[in-house]
């Protein structure tokens, strides 16, 4: 009884999950086509960008428009446009509210016209005069020389969902923008579908996690592409339950004791955007040996008791030749076997400087969506009325430690000390700020200890006279959530063991994996996948290669044309996706490579099925 009510509860929870999925997308193709005249239609301008946006509900700052528009932009598509509404969410009413009661520090209710002039014309994206006018102006929340910014926030919230329904509305009526799906699911995607019959494990059952989750016993919402046509290719991987963590690195610990090993530990990091950031390394071979490089995620001693979320994400290393010059790189390979949650591989290396390169597909290692109940505590006082670190909080700290001792020694050097600082706050500490740490802070060997990592902190809230703001900008920037649960980041350990010699490793930068990874990430799926030329042209190839637990699809254009390729997962079963995208549309520029998709499956305990046709649009 329980299993089919718990069934039950999947069942709905999926067909609203899709539902929403489908209302989103609906959303977006309404405001794109207010704008533009088709979905094939590319986004050419800022001022373009703005507009759609507006549409969409957004406000955007000309700093958010910048993000997405750079120097090297000439275009976005309705795929491009998708992903970033996913990424910039429309302003709550709380959060409004919250932004006006920063200038309100009286918590009246109103601001004078002329503090709303001074800041709306010096700060931020500067208004003129005459903008700022417009607004004050208004009778529906202006009345002597104030703003009543309650009203007002209630007249921005009213005038943003006109303008949505008005943008679903014009959809509506219009037979022929009813019919553009380039990229987006069609109107009745929640209707017929078939969730997995078992209940996903909990860290991978939220919702953004869903979007490829289908059943296979009736046919998709819409003909596949295959159906239709066009150019395409089909591939399918099934894949057993829980067969894909079993793939056993050939190690035999006894031929590996005389062995000499090395180790660094790092992090990926989850931006605002969605982008991930992670330590890129340097590893130095004195000479020829067989070499076994491995990747996990990080078991934190402090973390027992607590939820791992990053314990199910997924890790791999890429291994890059230093030739003449340290932009000159060359793929060796990458860590392609895996064991549980450790990717490794093993060969012989020659003497010489390799980079290494982390990488996670982002299927599970993605922004959440989840309510906070309420937010952890931080500071309390002790008994003699000083200022003390709670015990949530001390413990979270001492998980930060152990993350960023990145060579395990239980103390924090100053490169390992600054590489938490660009992370916090995007500066670097200088010899003579840790000269001055040094007297004030407990330190071995130049090191900083635990206790002295903890006493910083401390010392840091009482410089705010016990304000928790800038604690929290550490924690929120370091992967943490309110409730002080790492969900945003996953910290890793890499070993690299050597017959011949000792590998020296150094985490060099902290930053994204840039085009670098990306060109190792295609180059190793065009080298080991399998490789399909999409049926009808011959210059679109669709490579796919299994490495462990994911599947990786990669276009290859080799014509002299850029093409928009059509990507339909619809019958996949138990996969989750990088894009989140059950459906959706990429542009591939001429003579070029890039990756398709990542997939995993949203259940290990269960069968999984990827099933996806690429076509030409």
């Amino acid at each position: 009884g329980n299993q089919k009510a718990t069934h039950s509860e999947n069942s709905q929870g999926n067909k609203s999950q899709h539902a929403e999925e489908a209302i989103f997308y609906m959303n977006c193709r309404a405001a794109y086509l207010t704008v533009l005249r088709s979905s094939l239609e590319n986004i050419k301008s800022k001022e373009q960008l703005s507009l759609v946006l507006q549409q969409a509900g957004r406000n955007p700052s000309q700093k958010t428009i910048n993000k997405y528009w750079t120097s090297q932009t000439t275009s976005l598509n309705f795929d491009d446009f998708c992903a970033i509404l996913k990424k910039e969410k429309p302003a709550t009413r709380n959060e409004l509210l919250e932004a006006f009661g920063k200038i309100d520090t009286d918590k009246a209710g109103y601001i004078l016209h002329d503090e709303l002039y001074k800041i709306l014309t010096t700060r931020g994206d500067k208004m003129t005069w005459e903008e700022v006018t417009t607004i004050t102006k208004q009778a529906d929340f202006n009345c002597s020389g104030k703003l009543d910014y309650n009203k007002f926030c209630e007249l921005y919230l009213t005038t943003r969902e006109q303008c949505c329904k008005a943008a679903r509305d014009r959809l509506e009526v219009d037979p022929r923008l009813r019919q553009q799906q380039f990229g987006n699911q069609t109107e009745n995607s929640s209707e017929g579908i078939t969730p997995p019959v078992s209940k996903p494990s909990p860290r991978i059952s939220r919702k953004t996690d869903h979007k490829l989750a289908k059943g296979d016993s009736r046919a998709p919402s819409r003909p596949s592409s295959a159906q239709s046509g066009k150019a395409s290719s089909s591939t399918t991987v099934t894949v057993g339950a829980s067969s894909s963590r079993n793939t056993k690195l050939i190690i035999e610990p006894d031929t590996m004791k005389a062995w000499q090993c090395a180790q660094s530990k790092g992090c990926f990091y989850l931006e605002e955007d969605g982008e991930i950031i992670s330590h890129k390394y340097r590893l130095h071979l004195p000479q020829r040996s067989a070499v076994c490089i491995t990747i996990k995620p990080l078991h934190i001693p402090q973390a027992e008791g607590k939820p791992c979320h990053w314990l199910s994400v997924d890790t791999a290393l890429f291994i890059l030749k230093e030739n003449e010059t340290p932009e000159n790189l060359q793929l060796v390979s990458f860590t392609e076997l895996q064991h549980k949650e450790m990717f490794g591989w093993r060969g012989e290396l020659g003497s010489g400087v390799y980079w290494l390169l982390p990488f996670t597909t982002g299927c599970r290692l993605r922004k959440q969506k989840t309510q906070i109940p309420g937010e952890a505590k931080l500071l309390c006082r002790d008994e003699d009325g000083e200022l003390a670190l709670t015990k949530e909080f001390r413990a979270a700290l001492l998980d930060i430690f152990e993350t960023i001792d990145l060579d395990g020694n239980g103390l924090l050097s100053l490169e390992e000390y600054n590489f938490f600082e660009l992370r916090t706050s995007g500066e670097k500490c200088d010899q003579e700020a840790w000269a001055v740490c040094k007297e004030n802070f407990e330190m071995k060997k130049n090191e900083l200890t635990r206790q002295g990592f903890l006493d910083l902190n401390l010392m840091e809230a009482n410089d705010r006279d016990g304000d928790p703001w800038d604690l929290w900008v550490t924690l929120l920037s370091l992967g943490y959530n309110k409730a002080l649960e790492m969900t945003e980041a996953c910290p890793f350990v890499i070993d690299i063991c050597a017959e011949r010699c000792r590998a020296r490793i150094k985490a060099i930068s902290l930053e994204a994996g840039g085009s670098q990874l990306s060109r190792a990430v295609c180059r190793s799926v065009v080298n080991k996948g399998e490789a399909k030329v999409l049926d009808g042209s011959e210059n679109i190839i669709i490579h796919t290669s299994k490495s462990g637990s994911r599947v990786t699809s990669v276009i290859e254009n080799k014509s002299e044309n850029k093409v928009i390729i059509h990507v339909n997962n619809e019958q996949s079963k138990n996969c989750l996706n990088n894009r989140g995208l059950t459906v959706f549309a990429v542009e591939v520029a001429p003579k070029s490579t890039m990756v398709s998709q990542h997939v995993m499956p949203l259940n290990e305990q269960e069968e999984w099925i990827y099933s996806c046709v690429h076509s030409l649009v």
